[in-house]
């Protein structure tokens, strides 16, 4: 079983192999590194631009064509259409993780399905935002977006009103997530769905060490204690990790079982490579539902 995110229009992964990727970002072709891709590529077109990696870390975007500073693609899921803000960033990245649309669609279909009773949902390690964009668009009474990075919370605040949902009920907090958590819990806040994206290594605001192997456990240990007596979904997206999808699942199960029953499920996200069939692994997602 596979979590594959294959209803994109403005966004296509033509092919991947040789270590690099080639996509369609609207109509924008970007050639970047990807470590999953390790067999040879076929016959590519040009990019408009391509990541060069550096021998030292890091690396730079190069240019073969003119590309504005930023543009726009859209997503037309489960949530409806959205919109998102992209830019050519550091360490290759672009302000989206296209594999994500899968897990935005799941946890808009877990939101309507609850229709009728206002939903709280708390994201995590939030980043530009589509996650929560998604869970607004989809219903929910409120969202709160967490990211250590105003920039990021920046992004995704023009993600939300780019969607035409800058009246929802989105609160924007940046902040160190495990901080925040306990937080809530001393404040006796409840959700009715939790996702959250956590990095597989970084440092709190005052240097904690954090390292997924080590700390992840813990850390769903605490959000479960934020869980609403009705609970619909528990998200636990582990991207650029070694962790397997079967992990996740372990965790959510051992977690979120003797409390509330439900089972988790676990797979690989990935994104179909057009050219030849192929399919490209984005990172695992484990999803636990009551």
């Amino acid at each position: 079983m596979i979590y594959l995110a294959d209803q994109w229009q403005d966004f296509e992964l033509i092919d991947a192999g040789d270590g690099d990727k080639l996509e369609r970002w609207g109509p924008y072709r970007l050639q970047r590194p990807d470590p999953q891709a390790v067999w040879p590529h076929g016959a590519w077109p040009k990019p408009d631009a391509y990541y060069l990696r550096s021998s030292s870390g890091g690396g730079t975007w190069q240019m073969l064509k003119p590309l504005p500073q930023t543009w726009t693609i859209d997503y037309s899921g489960a949530a409806g259409k959205l919109t998102f803000r992209l830019e050519l960033m550091g360490f290759k990245h672009t302000g989206l993780f296209p594999e994500q649309a899968a897990n935005w669609d799941f946890c808009a279909r877990q939101i309507k399905q609850a229709a009728g009773r206002p939903v709280r949902i708390l994201n995590l390690f939030a980043y530009t935002g589509a996650a929560s964009v998604s869970c607004a668009a989809a219903g929910a009474a409120e969202v709160v977006h967490l990211d250590a990075s105003k920039g990021m919370n920046a992004r995704a605040r023009e993600n939300l009103q780019l969607s035409g949902h800058g009246d929802k009920n989105v609160r924007f907090i940046s902040d160190d997530a495990v901080k925040f958590v306990e937080r809530e819990i001393r404040r006796g806040r409840r959700y009715d769905g939790i996702l959250m994206d956590p990095p597989a290594y970084g440092r709190g605001p005052s240097g904690e060490l954090w390292k997924i192997e080590d700390n992840l456990y813990g850390l769903v240990e605490r959000c479960a204690r934020l869980l609403s007596d009705r609970p619909l979904f528990f998200l636990l997206n582990a991207y650029a990790t070694s962790l397997a999808p079967a992990v996740l699942a372990n965790v959510l199960d051992l977690v979120l079982k003797p409390a509330y029953g439900g089972h988790a499920e676990a797979a690989e996200l990935c994104l179909p490579a057009t050219a030849r069939g192929l399919v490209l692994p984005c990172g695992a997602t484990g999803r636990w539902t009551p």
